[in-house]
C-alpha cells in the first residue's frame, strides 16, 4: 500500500524523503487561484522516479455552479490541471465535488457535473483520472452527504471517474466511519485514494480543519482501519510537522 503526504509543491522529491512517502499530492498552481499551471521543474524526475504522484486541483473550482463565471473557468482549469498532472505522472486529479447557492436546484449542479463529463469526453477526456473528493460542509454540496454522493454517481459514474475518500471530511459531515468504505463503495464501485485525516472538530461539525493521527477527535485504530478496508493509496494532509509520524504510524499498523 502506497502511504504518503500532501507537500509543498516547490520541492516535492525532497518532501518526500523527508517523510519517508510512497506517495506526494501536490498543487500544480495556487489553489486559490485561476491561472493556467507553469510547467513544473521537477517533472522529469517526478513523471520517471519512484514517488507515486498525486495532483489536487485549485480549491475555487467548483463544477456545479449555476453561475457562469464560476463554472465556465471551472471546467477550464480542471482540463488544464489534468494536463499539467500528465506532465509529472501523476496518477490522476483530485477535484472537490462543488456545490449550489442556497436557493438554487441541487438537480442542476448535478446536471452540470454530467454536461462537463460528456463534453470532455466528447473531446477526448482527461489527461489523467479525475477522482472526485467528498466535502465537509455546505448544505447545497454535491458529495458532502452520501445521498447527495450516490446522486452525482447516478450523474456522472458512468464517465469512469474515480473517488477520493478523506476521512476528516466524511466525520464531518457526519458520516460514520465505521463502515464508510463499504458505503463508499456501493455509491461509487470504488475508492481510488483516501485522504486520511484526523479531525480537529467533532462528529458532524461540518468543518474542514485537519489534525495530524491522534491529535484529533478521531480514534486512530479507526483511521487505520479506513486505510486498510480502502486498500488503496494514502495520503495525509496533516500538518507538515507531523506527517513522518503520520506515516510511520500507518504503517506499523497496516504491515507495509
Amino acid at each position: 500500500m502506497l502511504i504518503g503526504a500532501h507537500v509543498r509543491e516547490d520541492d516535492p522529491v525532497a518532501s518526500a524523503a523527508e517523510r519517508g512517502a510512497d506517495i506526494v499530492q501536490m498543487f500544480l498552481a495556487d489553489p486559490q487561484g485561476w491561472k493556467k499551471p507553469p510547467s513544473h521543474p521537477q517533472a522529469d524526475e517526478l513523471r520517471t522516479g519512484d514517488v507515486t504522484v498525486v495532483v489536487h486541483s485549485p480549491y475555487v473550482v467548483n463544477l456545479a455552479s449555476l453561475n457562469n463565471r464560476i463554472r465556465i473557468p471551472s471546467r477550464k482549469v480542471v482540463v488544464q490541471h489534468a494536463e499539467a498532472a500528465a506532465e509529472v505522472g501523476a496518477i490522476g486529479l483530485v477535484v472537490h465535488g462543488g456545490h449550489v447557492t442556497r436557493g438554487d436546484d441541487a438537480a442542476k449542479g448535478f446536471d452540470n457535473w454530467r454536461k462537463f463529463m460528456e463534453r470532455q469526453e466528447g473531446e477526448g477526456g482527461f489527461a489523467v483520472p479525475v477522482f472526485i473528493e467528498n466535502t465537509a460542509g455546505g448544505e447545497n454540496a454535491m458529495a458532502r452527504r452520501f445521498d447527495a454522493l450516490a446522486r452525482l454517481w447516478d450523474a456522472v459514474g458512468e464517465f469512469g471517474v474515480g473517488f477520493c475518500l478523506d476521512t476528516c471530511h466524511a466525520f464531518a459531515a457526519g458520516e460514520d466511519l465505521v463502515d464508510v468504505v463499504d458505503r463508499a463503495k456501493a455509491i461509487t464501485g470504488r475508492i481510488d485514494l483516501v485522504h486520511l485525516n484526523d479531525s480537529r472538530d467533532g462528529f458532524g461539525s461540518a468543518r474542514d480543519r485537519h489534525a495530524n493521527i491522534g491529535q484529533g477527535t478521531i480514534a486512530p485504530e479507526v483511521l487505520a482501519a479506513v486505510c486498510s478496508a480502502a486498500g488503496a493509496p494514502v495520503v495525509v494532509e496533516t500538518p507538515a510537522e507531523g506527517q513522518a509520524a503520520d506515516i510511520a504510524f500507518l504503517r506499523e499498523r497496516l504491515g507495509s
